[in-house]
């Protein structure tokens, strides 16, 4: 096995004796309709696409620390464990220079399949720790009632919905996180896929890559889908033209992002939010600005600590992108985090350990503002077909308080339809800069201003 990948699977708590690993949901996978995994508490895969692949085995070093970290390819196959449970295992390659693309495998894992590592043999960290009953009906597929996750009649028409609420367990430590109905939904989707190809194919490629989420208690996570332009140069004719109506019916053609997914925890209810891409594609500038604010509001106040992190963070990555020449993020996303529950100290340790306490009182300047709870502010900013003007971009982000800002991260992610000059054989090859994600970035830095300037008045 490669070294690297023995190493990454120690540090995971992973260590590897010949047997392979059962991937399992990842729960805070709110957008995109791959499959997101969890490897371990600091590793997360996905399907193997080419292109994805390439630009990450490619990836500008001014690119590096606005992307997750890559850490190789295993191959995955659809097995039955030694109770009838059908579940994905992940095995690492035999070779480093095979064929990368998803086509046959086969030759790449002689694992038997009765060698597999359970997760529940393994010490978890508590925010992902799931009780026995959860963990066979959402990991594992039970043949006996043939279905490839079973959800009871109430939690699909839950699913169904496009914004969703769901109480968080109390746990000793942090509240745990149980569900999400896109993570689900992208799993069972991926093992239905896999199922239905087992006669011919039992094996498949997933790259690994860094977990975001894992230094935070309860992750909030915001998916953001980037660009005026979704479809990548090899679309088909019609796949052109369903991406470029919804990029037309969405924001993303007036500003160059919409809202893909979302989760953010309200601390006065214990509540969970989600919010789906379809609910995403509907909402108008007004709309998508109002979702920021109820991303950034914990439900008694607004997260303004976290703004000029997140603003620092954006116009860094901006300057990044202006130096990527020939490079095109179609179908891209950004990702925002944090973590809805910090740390009630300085002195708290930021992972997922610590004491739980309650949320401290709101003050009046605090309740005062609860008045305007989830509406975005009024601004003078106005938006045309040429995006938003305004905002505070020459406005430093560098404070005195920067050394105990709260922790936030800003990345970009799925690359499968990226392209640069670089790939040789790609037919088209664009000149300058990705002016849509530019454009999409610079009235996100205008929106989350304006925000700010509100959150300080």
């Amino acid at each position: 096995m490669c070294p690297a990948l023995e190493a990454l699977m120690q540090a995971d708590g992973t260590p590897y004796s010949g047997k392979g690993v059962m991937l399992e949901p990842f729960v805070h996978q709110v957008g995109g309709h791959s499959c997101v995994l969890r490897f371990g508490e600091q590793t997360i895969c996905k399907p193997l696409i080419p292109r994805e692949h390439q630009f990450y085995r490619n990836l500008p070093p001014e690119m590096r620390k606005f992307t997750p970290q890559y850490n190789g390819v295993v191959s995955v196959s659809f097995e039955e464990d030694e109770e009838g449970n059908l579940c994905l295992i992940a095995y690492p390659l035999h070779s480093e220079s095979v064929d990368y693309e998803n086509k046959d495998p086969s030759a790449d894992c002689q694992e038997p399949k009765s060698r597999m590592l359970k997760w529940s043999n393994k010490k978890q960290s508590p925010l992902l720790q799931e009780n026995e009953n959860y963990s066979k009906d959402r990991a594992r597929n039970s043949r006996k009632e043939d279905k490839i996750i079973s959800y009871n009649r109430e939690e699909v028409q839950q699913q169904q919905a496009e914004v969703l609420y769901f109480s968080l367990e109390k746990g000793n430590v942090v509240p745990q996180i149980k569900h999400n109905p896109w993570s689900l939904k992208c799993h069972q989707q991926q093992l239905q896929r896999m199922k239905e190809n087992a006669k011919h194919r039992n094996q498949y490629k997933f790259i690994l890559l860094e977990n975001l989420t894992f230094c935070y208690s309860v992750p909030c996570v915001l998916d953001l889908k980037m660009g005026t332009r979704q479809h990548g140069d090899d679309a088909s004719e019609e796949k052109k033209a369903n991406q470029i109506r919804k990029c037309q019916q969405s924001t993303s053609a007036s500003i160059g992002v919409r809202l893909c997914g979302m989760q953010v925890y309200q601390s006065d209810s214990g509540q969970l939010m989600f919010m789906n891409k379809y609910h995403g594609r509907k909402m108008t500038l007004a709309g998508f600005k109002e979702a920021l604010y109820q991303f950034f509001h914990n439900g008694r106040r607004l997260r303004h600590e976290l703004l000029s992190p997140v603003l620092r963070r954006l116009r860094e990555m901006k300057d990044a992108l202006e130096a990527c020449e020939s490079y095109r993020f179609y179908s891209s996303s950004l990702l925002i985090i944090y973590d809805g529950d910090p740390p009630r100290t300085p002195s708290r340790p930021r992972h997922r350990g610590g004491e739980e306490g309650d949320e401290d009182e709101p003050s009046d300047e605090e309740e005062e503002e609860e008045e305007g709870a989830f509406g975005f502010p009024r601004s003078s900013s106005t938006s045309t077909a040429g995006g938003l003007s305004g905002g505070s971009s020459s406005r430093s982000s560098h404070g005195a308080g920067e050394a105990s800002s709260p922790e936030v991260d800003v990345r970009m992610i799925d690359f499968a339809h990226t392209t640069c000059r670089h790939y040789g054989e790609d037919s088209v090859v664009h000149e300058g800069q990705d002016s849509g994600f530019i454009f999409g970035l610079q009235n996100l830095i205008t929106i989350i201003s304006e925000l700010e300037d509100h959150s300080t008045d």
